[in-house]
């Protein structure tokens, strides 16, 4: 069995159908895409998913990004009648802690703001701020309109779920005054010189564009990383990970828990703080 571009459009209406966000369905059509072009003529089975998993590996995937993309191959077979052939995942053990490479911390966080600002790039660092402080997702930035600005919180309908994201009020003024210096008076804030909204790869760049005068490790600087500054923040101040975990809009406090992971170092200091070695 071939998997064919009608194959995959008719998968993506099937995502669109489920409101799926737009960020899952790119990446669901960009896995279900890699595997089509390595699968080619090859006759469709269990084994040859197997051996495209295992691949995936021997190339240098992280294992958790192998298995996120075993979920999106999984779906599309299952969508295409072929259950069959879906691939079991690879069995990880729960990290106990986070790469430092991937680690942003306070200080560099606030040297991106201001490399952004040093730079004139007013609206990027605004952005950065407010995903950071509300510790949104770079597909709800959409929804911080300036009607939202002036309410003091942004309701955003994403995965058939609607959920109410409260701003702070020194962000909502800055917001605020930002849309005014724009002569924005309504719908979304963030956008191009042509008024549509920023797409993520854009956001993504322009975050990218920061690194070297930041002095930060671009392995450090990605939209979801701001989500993690602001979950790991929030839980330090209030210690209630139920909590966090509705502010976040996550179904499972499973999922909350992996933004809380401390760096490597963090973790050989609470080691030596156990003062176990005489």
């Amino acid at each position: 069995m071939q998997i064919t571009s009608e194959h995959l459009q008719a998968f993506a209406r099937r995502l669109r159908e489920e409101e799926r966000s737009p960020g899952t369905i790119e990446k669901y059509l960009r896995d279900g895409r890699a595997f089509a072009a390595w699968l080619g003529d090859g006759a469709l089975s269990r084994e040859c998913v197997c051996a495209w998993r295992d691949g995936l590996l021997e190339r240098g995937y992280a294992p958790v990004t192998v298995n996120s993309m075993v979920s999106a191959v999984n779906r599309l077979l299952t969508d295409l009648g072929r259950a069959d052939c879906r691939a079991r995942f690879l069995r990880l053990q729960r990290r106990a802690f986070r790469e430092p490479s991937r680690e942003l911390s306070r200080e560099e966080y606030r040297r991106l703001l201001s490399t952004a600002r040093d730079g004139g790039r007013e609206r990027l660092a605004l952005l950065m701020e407010t995903i950071c402080a509300a510790g949104i997702r770079v597909s709800e930035v959409r929804y911080i309109t300036v009607e939202a600005a002036a309410r003091g919180r942004a309701a955003v309908r994403l995965k058939g779920k609607i959920r109410t994201i409260l701003l702070p009020g020194k962000l909502c003024r800055k917001l605020l005054r930002y849309a005014r210096s724009r002569s924005l008076n309504s719908g979304e804030i963030f956008r191009t010189r042509s008024g549509s909204g920023l797409s993520r790869r854009q956001i993504w760049r322009e975050m990218k564009s920061l690194c070297r005068l930041a002095e930060v490790a671009s392995t450090k600087v990605f939209p979801h990383n701001l989500r993690h500054l602001f979950a790991v923040s929030f839980y330090r101040t209030c210690r209630d990970v139920v909590r966090l975990a509705d502010v976040l809009g996550h179904c499972s406090i499973d999922t909350t828990r992996l933004y809380l992971l401390t760096t490597g170092a963090e973790h050989a200091r609470q080691l030596e703080r156990l003062e176990l070695v005489t």
